[in-house]
């Protein structure tokens, strides 16, 4: 497969957050400002690119009956060094992630790429998968965190973005704005993926919601639409 089309596809064309929809409940709670988006988003890309090489490595020898507790063992394991990493190395963004780090386990973006495609590909395709998957969705947590961050605190950063005299939206950085502004960011880049599709002539992509997206719809037996997790 092409190296580039393989990434691209993880970062624009299946964007996790934004064209499929899952992964959300880690995007709404840890994208509260940049620092804690890109910090959330570097934190799964680390455990997406381990576990689909060690998934992809093992592919074979894996029994198909069992492959999937198979998955989250090898996923809690990268998910455990991860977050002694952090907690050792990057103590403040350990206090700020919580319980997310350890979460990232239960992650349906993470487990969707093991089952649809570390699992069915080879370890230099799957590693490129896990990059892909993990800077589409390190992109859009970052993103996300920078305006409400801007607009909650008159920060990027942490930096003062903001004149003196303007009043921070308080309600931005709260849940409600976090499904307001992820609403607005999925709507305006679902879009420019249609005009994109328009310009060169192909149908437009069938934008896939929550579990009609996800790889796992069918081991989970949840209905074909919804949220993920």
């Amino acid at each position: 497969m092409n190296p580039l089309k393989i990434i691209k596809n993880g970062v624009i064309t299946e964007n996790p957050t934004l064209m499929q929809c899952i992964g959300l409940c880690p995007t709404l709670a840890t994208s509260t400002s940049a620092e804690n988006g890109i910090g959330m988003g570097i934190a799964a890309t680390a455990v997406l690119i381990g576990s689909n090489i060690a998934i992809a490595a093992i592919r074979k020898f894996v029994p198909d009956e069992i492959r999937i507790p198979i998955f989250i063992v090898l996923i809690a394991g990268f998910v455990t060094v991860t977050q002694l990493l952090i907690s050792g190395f990057f103590p403040a963004l350990d206090g700020s992630l919580g319980i997310f780090i350890p979460l990232i386990v239960v992650n349906c973006i993470i487990l969707a790429r093991a089952e649809a495609f570390a699992f069915k590909n080879g370890v230099l395709d799957s590693l490129l998968d896990g990059i892909g998957m993990g800077l589409g969705f390190t992109i859009a947590l970052t993103a996300i965190g920078i305006v409400r961050e801007l607009l909650g605190n008159g920060t990027v950063f942490s930096v003062k973005m903001t004149p003196a005299g303007f009043q921070p939206g308080l309600l931005v950085i709260l849940p409600p704005g976090g499904f307001i502004t992820l609403g607005i960011f999925m709507g305006v880049f679902r879009k420019y993926q249609d005009w994109k599709a328009a310009k060169q002539g192909k149908p437009a992509p069938v934008h896939a919601v929550g579990c009609a997206g996800c790889a796992m719809s069918g081991q989970c037996g949840a209905p074909a639409k919804g949220g993920g997790n």
